[in-house]
């Protein structure tokens, strides 16, 4: 049973709430590399963009990310007062945005700008073609992260302290603003590689 004080009804964005994001996106993309990796004909039209190394380390990093649970994510909504948030899953994030944005009160809309990656998966599905629409917001994520609204005033805290306390980072994705309640994408979003540095001898 959970009581009325220990849940957070996903309604009430307001213009000017920021969006975070929990996890980078990429997960379904590295784990079809993965296969494509162990299978000439598919490995020849990726190898370009990617290493075989680099394989193996965005599969690790896939599987780091779904075992990672979203529960403490979740706790730190209550602290730092969030206004609504969705799971990303198999719909990607732009079907999950805009499932959200439908249920809003109040008449707001939900702009995209920023899209984290595992790194090289950018990459991969750009040279894959219309496969999975990563940049469109369209790619299944399996076992995502947290897309949470929340007050401008508390989105940086958000983030210091998931990283601090779960050893996630997250990241301000974009902003809410008066609208139709529909979701979008701008058209070249900036794609940030996670992580932005390889260090040897560590996953992230």
């Amino acid at each position: 049973v959970t009581l009325p004080d220990e849940y957070i009804i996903p309604d009430k964005c307001v213009a000017g709430d920021v969006l975070v994001l929990t996890k980078p996106l990429g997960t379904q993309i590295a784990l079809n590399c993965y296969q494509w990796y162990k299978n000439q004909s598919a490995w020849s039209k990726i190898k370009l963009v990617i290493s075989g190394p680099e394989v193996i380390k965005a599969y690790h990093r896939s599987v780091d990310i779904m075992k990672k649970l979203n529960h403490g994510a979740a706790r730190l909504m209550h602290v730092h007062k969030a206004h609504a948030a969705t799971a990303i899953g198999g719909f990607g994030l732009l079907g999950h945005a805009t499932a959200l944005a439908r249920c809003q009160k109040n008449e707001v809309s939900f702009v995209i700008h920023n899209l984290p990656v595992i790194a090289k998966m950018a990459a991969v599905a750009k040279a894959k073609g219309n496969m999975f629409h990563l940049t469109q917001g369209l790619a299944c994520e399996l076992s995502g992260g947290l897309l949470i609204c929340l007050p401008r005033e508390q989105a940086a805290s958000f983030c210091k302290d998931i990283e601090s306390n779960e050893g996630m980072q997250a990241w301000i994705i974009g902003i809410v603003e008066k609208g139709s309640r529909s979701a979008r994408i701008i058209d070249k979003p900036r794609v940030i590689e996670v992580p932005a540095k390889e260090r040897e001898g560590e996953l992230w």
